[in-house]
């Protein structure tokens, strides 16, 4: 019978401006979180094979004196989904289209093959009979996927589901009832100064 999953997702600590590790803010907001997760009894820590990501999650893990952190390929930085201009709202669509398309094609092409990946490995009730809880360290993309996924909203939906650098969202899966959102972007493990990095402006509360 399977068991119950609790998917602790965060976006990676602030990088460097050439995104070759942390700053020392990341290094701190990345120490913050790892404490925070200190009793949360994690079995597993993924994370994607960047440098931001990977350093997050050596951070995170030793911080929360957890399970030694493997990366995942489906947890890198990529689009999960390209949705087409009539399943966008109208006022919005050509903007977005737009936006979307200035990315790299390494990060456009595989990208929904890999968030299928992600989506078998990392969601869903636990195989087993105990209980599990697992982090994956990842980009902005693919933690709005995963909510997303969540919350069962239409594909593009991952669009504008924000996250700031350590921001915290965790999922429940249950056998037998629904994916339940238990926190998005949950900054609580950060001092006012630390908050926010990675957010536009005008999403900041």
């Amino acid at each position: 019978m399977p068991a119950t999953r609790y998917l602790y997702v965060t976006r990676h600590a602030e990088a460097t401006p050439d995104e070759s590790g942390l700053t020392e803010a990341g290094r701190r907001q990345a120490s913050l979180l790892g404490k925070r997760l200190a009793g949360a009894g994690l079995a597993a820590v993924h994370h994607g094979p960047l440098a931001r990501a990977a350093e997050t999650a050596r951070i995170v893990a030793e911080r929360a004196g957890c399970v030694r952190p493997q990366v995942a390929e489906e947890a890198g930085d990529y689009l999960p989904y390209l949705p087409a201009r009539e399943e966008l709202p109208a006022e919005s669509a050509d903007a977005t289209l737009e936006r979307l398309a200035g990315f790299p094609a390494e990060e456009r092409e595989p990208g929904p093959g890999l968030a299928r990946t992600a989506r078998r490995r990392f969601t869903g009730p636990a195989d087993g009979d105990e209980v599990r809880h697992e982090l994956v360290v990842t980009h902005a993309f693919l933690a709005a996927w995963l909510v997303r996924d969540a919350l069962d909203a239409p594909a593009w939906r991952w669009i504008g589901l924000n996250h700031a650098n350590t921001g915290l969202s965790v999922i429940r899966y249950a056998p037998g009832r629904p994916a339940a959102l238990m926190l998005f972007n949950d900054l609580g493990h950060l001092p006012e100064e630390l908050r926010w990095t990675g957010f536009p402006a005008e999403l900041r509360l």
